[in-house]
């Protein structure tokens, strides 16, 4: 009963009937591999597909097929009609990969998780499900802790001391500092010595004239 319950808080979550699929060809290889699960979000409505997005949909000659390709074009915008082609095939083949409409369409790809799949091959769904979000919760828990540790890192130590580039770039800012110090003093002590130089040549000149007028 309670596999049931989540099984149904994850068909409205991500809105459709299934939002898992596993990857059983490879047509799209290498960005999809035979046994990759995928997470398929179907409240992204076909309207909002843009080229190049992976969509999940049924085979449009005969609907017996649930194919997941590539977007390559849309052919028409009213009705909305995607033409689509695996990463790994040639061309796209009539009946498969088009005409695509909201009658085929049934999400976007938001996510995979590679190899699960071999899960499906022990456990039926939705067991094998249930666990597959098990997964996915454990990763989601751990990007979250990871993010916060980052966060928190950055607040108590904004300048990152640990980081021996960031303590090789203070000194250099430091030395320039100094560097910049010294080069101030010299030049306050080379105007001194001038104004030093200049007063005693004033002296001398004065007492020159000096001597002159008493002769």
């Amino acid at each position: 009963m309670g596999v049931l319950i989540i099984w149904i808080g994850l068909q409205v979550a991500f809105g459709t009937q299934n939002p898992f699929y596993v990857v059983a060809s490879g047509s799209m290889i290498p960005e999809l591999l035979v046994y990759d699960v995928l997470i398929v979000q179907g409240h992204v409505l076909i309207e909002e597909i843009q080229i190049g997005d992976i969509i999940v949909f049924d085979r449009p000659s005969g609907h017996d097929r649930v194919i997941v390709h590539r977007v390559v074009s849309i052919t028409d915008d009213n009705p909305v009609t995607l033409r689509t082609k695996g990463d790994n095939n040639v061309a796209s083949i009539a009946g498969t990969d088009y005409p695509i409409t909201d009658k085929e369409y049934i999400g976007k790809v938001v996510f995979k998780i590679p190899q699960i799949g071999y899960v499906t091959q022990v456990l039926k769904p939705p067991t094998n499900y249930i666990l597959i979000v098990l997964v996915i919760g454990v990763m989601i828990i751990k990007e979250i802790v990871k993010r916060r540790n980052v966060k928190e890192l950055s607040l108590n130590d904004p300048l990152n001391s640990n980081d021996p580039n960031v303590l090789e770039d203070s000194s250099d800012l430091e030395t320039l500092e100094k560097d910049s110090a010294y080069s101030a003093h010299s030049n306050l002590e080379s105007s001194e010595n001038e104004t030093d130089e200049s007063s005693k040549n004033f002296k001398k000149d004065n007492e020159k004239k000096f001597d002159t007028s008493k002769d």
